[in-house]
């Protein structure tokens, strides 16, 4: 399975960015989307999940201000960021966990990363 991230760039503090990742390849059940990041001289973190047929989750430093969406038609999971903040710069990664439908084999997938930086 693979992902295409797209939607980073530079904003201004305060500003807003929404971010999409699409899947694309075999047929398969999605049990988790996912969107995380890197920044400069960290680790990488967990932003914001989505598991299936339940409530997303979010990191602390985001609550109110990100939102994680699915979108199962398309197999799209995008992330809405409102009132960025400088610290929100980071590469953003989308993640979606799942099995192929096919072979019942499990798969964790990444996407390519996107840049998001935020600056006056």
């Amino acid at each position: 399975v693979q992902l295409q991230a797209s939607g980073g760039g530079l904003v201004q503090p305060g500003g807003s960015l929404r971010l999409s990742c699409k899947a694309s390849g075999s047929t398969f059940n999605i049990n988790s989307m996912g969107w995380y990041r890197r920044a400069p001289g960290k680790q990488r973190e967990l932003v914001a999940t989505m598991p299936r047929g339940g409530r997303p989750n979010y990191v602390d430093s985001v609550k109110g201000r990100f939102t994680i969406s699915r979108d199962s038609v398309k197999n799209t999971v995008d992330l809405q960021m409102s009132s960025l903040l400088p610290e929100d710069t980071a590469v953003y990664y989308c993640n979606i966990k799942g099995v192929i439908v096919a072979t019942l084999r499990p798969f964790d997938s990444w996407g390519q990363g996107t840049l998001v930086t935020v600056s006056s």
